[in-house]
């Protein structure tokens, strides 16, 4: 069962940067379709980027052209580059790992079986 533990998350203002790590307990590369999904206060749970099996990344249109989803297979580890913060992407950030494809529904939480704890990322205006 892999284990899975973000960090990188702060506060930051309106228009910077932050990268969010997340280190797997074991290679996932080639055979866990990875993503991260953020949770804001009072609402649900959203996918905001997956990568798959042989690196095709997805992104929700929210963050199009602003984050990037990326894996380092030598560290098992997964990050999350986010450019351009709003204070709407204000929400605890969580990595999620499934040993399997990709589905087309990747953006539900219930696509996921692997969670981490979460990492804060507040960006103020």
């Amino acid at each position: 069962q892999v284990q899975l533990v973000e960090s990188g998350g702060g506060s930051v203002q309106a228009g910077g940067s932050l990268r969010l790590s997340c280190a797997a307990s074991e290679y996932t590369y080639s055979s866990y379709c990875m993503g991260w999904f953020r949770q804001a206060p009072g609402k649900e749970r959203e996918g905001v980027a997956s990568i798959d099996t042989d690196g095709t990344t997805t992104y929700a249109d929210s963050v199009k052209g602003r984050f990037t989803i990326s894996q380092d297979n030598a560290k098992n580890t997964l990050y999350l580059q986010m450019n351009s913060l709003k204070p709407e992407d204000t929400a605890m950030y969580y990595c999620a790992a499934e040993e399997t494809l990709c589905v087309e529904w990747w953006f539900l939480e219930e696509s996921f079986g692997y969670w981490g704890q979460g990492t804060q990322v507040t960006v103020s205006s």
